[in-house]
């Protein structure tokens, strides 16, 4: 027989008292943002970088946006009901225009309070994407670059390619306009302007002067969109209590 006598049994550690989210940390290596939170706070913070990327995948040096994982969050935030309002912030240089008007529509077609907020750059079909929110706020130093929709690749010249394109503009111009205050011919304008970008045409627009021409609503940062977007949610709580109240007194 063995002697475990003087052996002392092995000091057993408490286990951490700290609750550990499942999946966060994976969320945020792969998508650059948490999960949908399920408490507070009660906006989500939804961010837009680097390349919209569509149906053809990028390389993988390429810092990019997936539009097949950001549809589903917007799902998610419209569905989770301790979710008041999105804030959605844009540092893109474009990208996949379809991939780019889904997400587009997807922001415009929320019911909850939106306000995006452009910083670095709201390039080519960011645009759409910034001006779909509620409200939208540009940083000071923040660019918006405005060109027609060019191809990548090998295009073959028949009419019906040029056609293609030139619908598929015609649907990014009519997002534009009818979500921002700018009108269709000055949008145009800006679109086939030479002389602003090198060996191309287009205008790259400022904070300002996005401002000025009616396609973002406000110079500010993220101080500002966050004051904005708690207004519009106390607004929309105000209006569905009243709404309760009123269907009260009918019903009685």
């Amino acid at each position: 027989m063995s002697n475990n006598e003087g052996i002392q049994p092995e000091e057993v550690k408490p286990a951490s008292q700290e609750p550990i989210l499942p999946g966060t940390v994976g969320v945020l290596k792969e998508l650059g943002q948490t999960v949908v939170p399920s408490g507070e706070p009660d906006i989500f913070c939804m961010t837009i970088i680097g390349q919209i990327e569509g149906h053809f995948v990028l390389p993988p040096h390429n810092k990019t946006t997936k539009y097949e994982h950001i549809i589903p969050q917007l799902v998610a935030a419209e569905q989770n009901k301790n979710i008041k309002g999105l804030l959605i912030i844009l540092n893109t240089v474009g990208g996949d225009v379809e991939a780019g008007l889904a997400i587009a529509e997807m922001i415009a077609s929320l019911s909850k309070p939106t306000v995006t907020v452009v910083i670095g750059g709201g390039h080519s079909i960011g645009v759409p994407i910034a001006v779909a929110s509620s409200y939208s706020i540009i940083a000071e130093s923040a660019t918006m670059t405005i060109h027609p929709i060019r191809m990548n690749g090998l295009v073959i010249g028949v009419p019906q390619t040029f056609e293609y394109m030139e619908r598929m503009q015609e649907r990014m111009v009519r997002f534009v306009t009818s979500h921002s205050r700018i009108s269709e011919q000055q949008f145009k304008d800006l679109m086939f302007k030479t002389g602003e970008l090198n060996r191309d045409i287009g205008t790259a627009v400022g904070g300002y002067d996005a401002v000025k021409y009616g396609l973002m609503d406000e110079v500010g940062g993220i101080g500002a969109a966050l004051a904005h977007l708690n207004t519009m949610i106390a607004g929309m709580s105000a209006s569905n209590v009243s709404g309760e109240l009123m269907q009260g007194g009918l019903t009685q």
